[in-house]
């Protein structure tokens, strides 16, 4: 085991909590520490600062906040659909060919009736709404490509929206059957990704690694003699 897992030599763990290496190993550690001067540094047997170990949860617990997939998806085409269709709604109609306002003014408060509207509604997208605000301007952009979309009856939560595009979603999910009977790829953005479980696996073993490695050392109830070789 040695030549290749050094770090598992001689582990023991009748009590992992105090030293997960046998009595033998920790005296010749013991031994090593005191007699050797380290370049004339002293080093205490201290346990890993409180503040240290705080710093690492804080890290980590930060790091997957922010790189969650669900804060990081990308706007489809389905969570746009229903402003199209209020867009050309009376109400919004009027309220965009009211030349008593101006057409910033105009284009606000249109965008802000059809918002109001949604929110009357329950809908899966209500979350991405949020995430995702749009102007009128926006809006028209994305209007033709969505009805386009819509008259070919493809599944708009394929079509993401980039800049000024909508293109087909860049995912690449399970096989599924289309309505011509061909097998495609499923094109919609998982909750959780492969590289999001890398990441994860190799937080946990880095910490298991680390705990391995300080447990490997003297008990913290050992003190060295400095003395010895200083």
């Amino acid at each position: 085991m040695s030549k290749f897992l050094p770090l598992f030599d001689g582990l023991k763990m009748d009590h992992p909590l105090k030293t997960l290496t046998t009595e033998e190993k920790n005296k010749t550690a013991q031994h090593i520490w005191e007699h050797e001067s380290l370049g004339g540094i002293a080093e205490n047997n201290n346990p890993l600062p409180r503040p240290v170990v705080g710093l690492l949860l804080l890290t980590f617990v930060t790091a997957i906040a922010w790189t969650f997939p669900l804060f990081g998806q990308r706007p489809n085409a389905a969570i746009f659909a229903d402003y199209v269709t209020l867009m050309h709604s009376a109400p919004v109609q009027n309220v965009l060919k009211d030349h008593s306002m101006t057409s910033t003014q105009r284009d606000e408060k249109a965008m802000a009736m059809i918002v109001n509207e949604l929110e009357k509604y329950e809908s899966p997208f209500a979350f991405q709404r949020i995430q995702h605000p749009i102007s009128m301007n926006d809006l028209r952009i994305m209007e033709p490509k969505i009805v386009e979309l819509q008259n070919q009856h493809v599944n708009l939560q394929e079509y993401s929206i980039i800049g000024n595009e909508v293109v087909l979603a860049n995912f690449e999910g399970n096989w599924r059957t289309d309505k011509d009977g061909n097998k495609v790829r499923t094109r919609l953005q998982p909750w959780w990704d492969k590289g999001y479980m890398t990441s994860v696996y190799y937080f946990f073993g880095f910490c298991l690694a680390v705990i391995i490695t300080v447990k490997r050392l003297p008990p913290i109830t050992w003190k060295p003699d400095h003395t010895i070789a200083h």
